[in-house]
């Protein structure tokens, strides 16, 4: 096992990466905790407003993600200080991610329906930097050899290809996949050769006058909403805290 993390995460300067990763994941989850319990008025947690005004979480993040960032960068990848400065920004990416949908949208929208993009953004990025952790680099770089990365023309060939089935798949409207997709390449491939979501740039410039790749794209849109939104508003709930309104009761 020791050896295992020096070759692994150690050595390749890693520990700074995942600290951060692990501070982000434990950060949200923590605060999403507290705030349930200030929801529901339980435990000793309150909400911080001095002189009346509410201090949300995202401003004490930001401090901490611009903190933890300059002296990351700052101090290498190596070192305590390079893992107390990743640490601080994982806390702070943590608080600031928590309240996306707020910063998104300039309004208190943290229970809303709006509020649940802020756990997509988050899963979205534990997953992108567990991905990090686990050695994948931006846009398929680790899969070349030495002897191509040396090769500036097969370099510049391979990062322009796949920055290219990127852009292809953000203007298909699979933004979650094109994020993906700059770290694992295939991701790219598949969302760049698959049928463009129904409203997307991609469908309204080139299915204009395709009738049946029109259909067939709403037809995949709808099967493939079908099958995951009930499984991802149960995760979001669950993670959120998120619950759905009460039925209006019938009057006679």
């Amino acid at each position: 096992m020791g050896d295992w993390w020096y070759r692994n995460i150690t050595e390749p300067g890693k520990l700074p990466v995942l600290l951060a990763l692990l501070s982000f994941i434990a950060t949200f989850l923590l605060t999403r905790t507290v705030t349930r319990l200030i929801r529901a008025g339980r435990g000793p947690f309150r909400n911080i407003a001095p002189g009346g005004m509410h201090i949300h979480h995202v401003v004490p993040g930001i401090v901490l993600m611009v903190v933890g960032g300059f002296g990351s960068v700052g101090s290498g990848r190596h070192g305590i200080t390079a893992c107390v400065c990743a640490v601080l920004f994982g806390v702070g990416a943590g608080l600031v991610l928590d309240e996306f949908a707020l910063v998104l949208h300039l309004d208190d929208v943290y229970w809303s329906e709006q509020g649940r993009q802020s756990v997509e953004v988050v899963v979205l990025a534990a997953a992108l930097g567990s991905l990090v952790v686990c050695g994948f680099s931006p846009l398929g770089v680790n899969d070349m050899t030495q002897d191509e990365q040396h090769d500036r023309g097969v370099l510049i060939a391979t990062l322009v290809l796949n920055f290219s089935l990127v852009v292809l798949t953000l203007l298909k409207g699979k933004p979650r996949l094109a994020i993906v997709g700059v770290l694992v390449p295939f991701a790219a491939w598949w969302g760049a050769v698959r049928l463009a979501r129904p409203g997307s740039s991609w469908a309204r410039r080139c299915y204009r006058r395709r009738p049946r790749a029109r259909a067939r794209a709403a037809l995949r849109a709808y099967r493939h909403d079908r099958r995951w939104h009930r499984v991802s508003r149960r995760f979001q709930d669950l993670i959120g805290g998120f619950r759905e309104p009460p039925a209006p009761r019938r009057t006679r």
